[in-house]
């Protein structure tokens, strides 16, 4: 703690303020020196498991009230610790690992306490998502997307999944172990030869990262019934914009529907329904409308 406090405790922390906190993903040493002076500082702490966030604060020391916050009392919390902000309290928030409002509750904290004029604070750490991307080397990617978890109905999943594939960004997507099978399945038929990423237990001791073309992940996963165990984190590799859509590049059928559904509907959602209907690649879709839009538009 004096350790945290001296690294930390230069800064400003003002009362009647949320502060959001990041905890570990997996390897306790990742917590921040800052986030320790915070979570020794704050009044209380709200968090999505008091169970998980109990064992945190006994390992370092600390003794704070526990306010449980999750998916299902997250407005009915958030309301009740306005008004202790209200009251000139701080308090902090953390999920059970990882940064908050990612893929986890504390987005509807956020909004409430900001509605109310109050101000919320970061304290930035330990990101899965970023983790991932950080081992993935995507050279190529524009930038990166966030998908999170996929949806759970076999239609709405291959729909969802078929949207990401080649795009021009790298797509972050979880997993939980017992659907990554099916998972590594569909996108080894979906887009067999994009790169793929996948982290299986992030910073902790069976720590995987195996990096290699969509088609060979199912078999690789069957190699070993421990790889199919832990919380994954996968990349779905950016796949190089080409320069220029032509629209020889798509089927036919294909270029007919974009055209038909471009006539009556805004691009995007044409380009949606496209997709859906005709299983092309959404980029090259997209791409394609787009030219087909300018084209019109120089003619008018």
């Amino acid at each position: 703690m004096q350790a945290a406090a001296a690294a930390a405790g230069a800064q400003q922390y003002p009362a009647a303020t949320l502060y959001v906190v990041a905890t570990p993903i997996g390897n306790l040493a990742d917590l921040s020196l800052r986030a320790i002076h915070v979570l020794g500082l704050v009044d209380a702490v709200a968090c999505e498991d008091t169970r998980v966030s109990a064992g945190l604060l006994r390992h370092l020391g600390l003794h704070r009230p526990l306010i449980t916050l999750h998916q299902h009392n997250e407005r009915e919390a958030s309301a009740a610790l306005v008004e202790r902000l209200k009251q000139g309290e701080r308090m902090a928030y953390v999920s059970d690992a990882g940064t908050p409002a990612i893929s986890d509750p504390g987005a509807v904290l956020v909004a409430a306490v900001a509605a109310a004029g109050l101000r919320v604070f970061p304290v930035p750490g330990a990101s899965s998502t970023v983790t991932a991307l950080s081992v993935a080397g995507d050279a190529a990617a524009d930038g990166f997307a966030f998908a999170g978890f996929l949806p759970t109905k076999a239609q709405e999943r291959r729909n969802a999944l078929q949207a990401l594939c080649g795009s021009s960004i790298s797509q972050v997507l979880f997993e939980a172990p017992h659907r990554i099978k099916a998972l590594l399945d569909l996108l080894a038929e979906l887009c067999p030869e994009q790169t793929v990423t996948v982290c299986r237990e992030l910073t902790k001791q069976f720590e995987t990262v195996h990096t290699a073309p969509a088609a060979t992940l199912p078999g690789w996963l069957a190699a070993d019934a421990q790889r199919e165990r832990g919380e994954f984190v996968l990349v779905l590799h950016a796949v190089a914009a080409t320069a220029g859509a032509r629209e020889d590049e798509l089927p036919a059928e294909a270029l007919r529907m974009l055209k038909i559904l471009l006539a009556e509907l805004p691009l995007k959602q044409a380009v949606s329904l496209t997709t859906e209907l005709s299983g092309a690649p959404r980029k090259r879709l997209y791409d394609t409308a787009l030219a087909l839009k300018n084209e019109a538009e120089s003619d008018d």
